[in-house]
């Protein structure tokens, strides 16, 4: 549970249901909370609390939320992630740092920062794409100078 003091100060709270239950009830009757969470005493007064939010896992809201989100945000991140493999380029870095490595993009690209220095590699249209264990992929270089 989340609570908002009259002062602006916030606080935050685990509760078991049956708490939950219990402070509900004070807090509609105005007498002063309190509970044992873990070692700790904890008391709230309702008259200081000005809003408060139960947002654990026992809330039924909580509940309704998990059931119905993962399959409406997965079926769409899927379908948008199938969406952009069909298009991704890949590209093989080889950078004066010494790293060498293939990376995915969304699509071809003219330079690209190197992942071990930062500094930039750039594409080397002459050679064109090379192969690599995962396929084809557009090279990208800094060891020697490109025409851009």
């Amino acid at each position: 549970m989340t609570y908002t003091l009259n002062s602006g100060i916030k606080g935050t709270i685990s509760l078991s249901t049956k708490q939950i239950q219990d402070w509900i009830e004070s807090y509609r009757v105005g007498s002063k909370y309190v509970t044992t969470v873990g070692k700790e005493h904890f008391g709230l007064n309702p008259e200081l609390v000005a809003d408060f939010k139960v947002h654990n896992e026992f809330s039924e809201q909580r509940e309704h939320v998990a059931a119905i989100q993962p399959t409406v945000a997965s079926k769409a991140s899927e379908q948008l992630s199938e969406a952009y493999s069909q298009y991704k380029a890949l590209i093989q870095v080889e950078c004066k740092c010494g790293a060498s490595y293939i990376e995915e993009s969304a699509y071809k690209r003219n330079k690209w920062g190197c992942k071990e220095c930062g500094d930039i590699v750039f594409l080397d249209s002459k050679k064109g794409m090379v192969d690599t264990e995962k396929g084809k992929a557009w090279y990208l270089t800094n060891r020697y100078f490109v025409e851009r």
